[in-house]
């Protein structure tokens, strides 16, 4: 995979600033992470405030996700060329402003709207920003650098979903998505002022990019992702009003049970990079498989109340592996289609957030009630699980025929 060097004088300049500049990076996924998630608390607000039932309500998170999905390949695509610091600037404003529309909607139409332009820029500010994180990074530690910003996504889970949440109910569900544009403003100052502008990719080109799309791996990989992950979103999407229709539990811990999962966040995404350094492939399927169990017992445990928060610790701390080590498997069988392949993971996980909040919502419609979801994620897993296996079997059948690479053991991590 090729990546644009800068200049030694360029990256002494840099590295004391290392710390600030990754701060800045993660400041955007923290803010991208609230955004995303904090909806998901504030539904039965969200339904009273635009005059919907909850499970239609529910389709504003659709509406984000397809955002991200139909963002990151186009703007990876018109952007490869870009010097990445601009790039992050304009992608960052322009998600301020979908958030602040968000803020203003006034109608269920220019909700989803506004959700959907919110969405846009996600995927591509997660690839552009690992590229230039691992840019800055010393010789040896590019791979933690781009933990550290995928580190904002998880932290916003701890700390940004929850208070966003508590706003969303004391304050009005508008003052969440207020908040979200601010730390989108902050992120715009910080990268300014301490993300280096490295000079543009002179290589990169849509058509280099877009050549992604013709490997068989990287469509197992994403279908993977979009299919298998959208069982942890079947649940989460719903876990306000299942947490209080059937947990019994009162309104007020619905962030305590969002801090749960942002803590499983925040474990999974240390736990993957210990589990990868074993085996990507096994982890990945061992991680598919324990969130379909641990979403069947979700559907069992949630009417005991309190005795839920394990589990939904349980399901963020697999989603996170899982997700950690779909990147991992996608930049590498990505080649050198480094911004669409970086960006094109999270436009796969949110192709899943918009399917499980979908079918969760059609599920809860029928009349099937709140736990169905669950049940609906665990066959979503169960699916991603056997297109993993059909992607490790497709490659081992390759590189043996190929004779030169050998059969993907349970050690390698790829």
């Amino acid at each position: 995979m090729s990546m644009t060097t800068a200049a030694p004088a360029t990256r002494d300049a840099t590295r004391s600033h290392f710390g600030l500049a990754v701060l800045a990076l993660a400041m955007g996924g923290f803010a991208i992470g609230t955004t995303e998630f904090v909806t998901m608390g504030l539904l039965p607000q969200i339904a009273e405030g635009v005059s919907v039932s909850i499970p239609r309500s529910g389709h504003v998170i659709s509406a984000y996700a397809v955002g991200v999905v139909v963002g990151a390949p186009v703007l990876a695509f018109l952007g490869a060329r870009f010097p990445r610091r601009a790039l992050l600037v304009a992608l960052m404003v322009a998600f301020a402003v979908g958030n602040g529309l968000s803020a203003l909607a006034g109608s269920y139409q220019l909700l989803a709207l506004a959700r959907f332009l919110s969405g846009l820029p996600h995927g591509a500010y997660f690839g552009v920003a690992s590229l230039v994180a691992a840019e800055m990074a010393a010789p040896g530690r590019k791979g933690r650098a781009v933990a550290l910003v995928m580190l904002g996504l998880s932290v916003a889970n701890v700390i940004g979903v929850p208070a966003a949440t508590w706003m969303g109910q004391n304050l009005g569900w508008r003052s969440a998505y207020i908040a979200v544009a601010v730390l989108g403003v902050a992120t715009v100052a910080m990268i300014l002022a301490y993300v280096p502008s490295f000079a543009a990719d002179r290589e990169a080109t849509g058509r280099r990019e877009l050549a992604a799309f013709s490997r068989i791996q990287v469509w197992l990989t994403l279908l993977a992702g979009a299919i298998g992950f959208g069982g942890m979103f079947a649940v989460y999407s719903y876990i306000a009003p299942t947490l209080t229709d059937v947990g019994g539990l009162a309104e007020s811990s619905v962030p305590i049970f969002l801090l749960a999962f942002g803590l499983g966040m925040t474990f999974g995404t240390w736990l993957a990079g210990e589990l990868a350094d074993w085996s990507v492939f096994g982890t990945l399927l061992g991680s598919a498989l324990g969130m379909g169990l641990v979403l069947l017992l979700f559907a069992l445990v949630v009417p005991h109340g309190w005795w839920a928060i394990p589990v939904v610790f349980a399901i963020s701390t697999l989603g996170s592996v899982l997700v950690v080590n779909l990147q991992l498997r996608l930049m590498e069988v990505a080649g050198d289609a480094q911004t669409l392949g970086a960006a094109m993971n999270h436009a796969s996980l949110n192709a899943a957030n918009a399917l499980g909040a979908w079918l969760g919502g059609l599920v809860i419609a029928a009349g099937w009630g709140y736990r169905s979801p669950a049940l609906v994620g665990a066959g979503l897993s169960a699916a991603g699980f056997a297109v993993l296996v059909a992607a490790w079997l497709l490659h081992n059948r390759t590189a043996a025929l190929s004779d030169t690479e050998g059969s993907i053991s349970w050690s390698t991590p790829r």
